[in-house]
């Protein structure tokens, strides 16, 4: 099935936007959302001039002011005539070790990556249970396998409660026509880990994004991007004994 219009939270940069260029390449109708509005526009802009046809509709949206995200999911279905896929993209990532003061900058990572998430997924769920089909995509992190230590114990925690969000909503729905899938992205560069020299197995946000939205076109229950390595590291992170993947968590969450 083609999913002709698809909303994509947290588009203004990073993943967001890389996935809605791809989209927009593959003539999708696109329902745009972020806090910063002058980027959705730009965006909007470039994709009207490098692939007529599709239409492109943006709107201004803290995934945290969860009113909103009830209204503008609402509204951009209305524009658009229906959603068919919904990217729940938009998350948080700079968090601190636990107990070092820092618990604001972890409480927001939570607030963000899941109260947020599931406020998406609501707003999502009822579309899609009101018009009876439907794709969500939950977007997670390879991080989500197993518990990190330092600064991204909190974001790890707050991913995995992503993934077994999405695992739920699966088996709930597994008789119906809608899909849950939750994407475990590897190492991507985007604007958020650019000042990061160490990231393992890096690869840049174009051919990034472009597995990211080959993989969320086959509706998978569940997609590490890249599959290789991330698909052996992830297993491996899942299952091997703690003292193994000790060191290889420690390299992974350093900054």
């Amino acid at each position: 099935m083609i999913r002709r219009n698809v909303l994509i939270t947290g588009a203004s940069s990073g993943l967001g936007m890389g996935m809605a260029r791809r989209f927009a390449a593959l003539g999708r109708n696109l329902a745009l959302c972020a806090r910063r509005l002058d980027r959705l526009e730009a965006l909007r802009d470039e994709l009207a001039a490098a692939h007529p046809g599709p239409a492109i509709a943006v709107r201004e949206l803290d995934v945290n002011d969860h009113d909103a995200v009830f209204r503008v999911f609402g509204e951009l279905r209305d524009e658009l005539g229906g959603l068919d896929r919904v990217v729940v993209n938009a998350g948080r990532s700079k968090g601190e070790p636990v107990g070092t003061g820092a618990f604001d900058a972890n409480r927001a990572i939570v607030e963000t990556n899941v109260l947020a998430a599931l406020t998406q997924a609501e707003a999502a769920m009822e579309i899609f249970r009101a018009q009876g089909h439907g794709h969500l995509v939950m977007i997670s992190s390879i991080a989500a396998r197993r518990g990190f230590p330092g600064g991204m114990n909190v974001y790890a925690a707050s991913k995995a409660a992503v993934s077994v969000l999405a695992e739920g909503l699966r088996t709930e729905l597994a008789a119906l026509p809608i899909e849950v899938t939750t994407i475990y992205p590897g190492y991507i560069r985007t604007e958020m880990n650019a000042s990061r020299s160490n990231l393992p197995f890096v690869v840049d946000t174009e051919p990034g994004c472009r597995m990211l939205v080959t993989a969320i076109e086959k509706e998978p229950a569940q997609a590490s991007v890249p599959s290789w390595p991330w698909g052996p590291i992830g297993f491996a992170l899942r299952h091997l004994p703690s003292p193994v993947t000790a060191r290889l968590l420690t390299r992974m969450s350093r900054r």
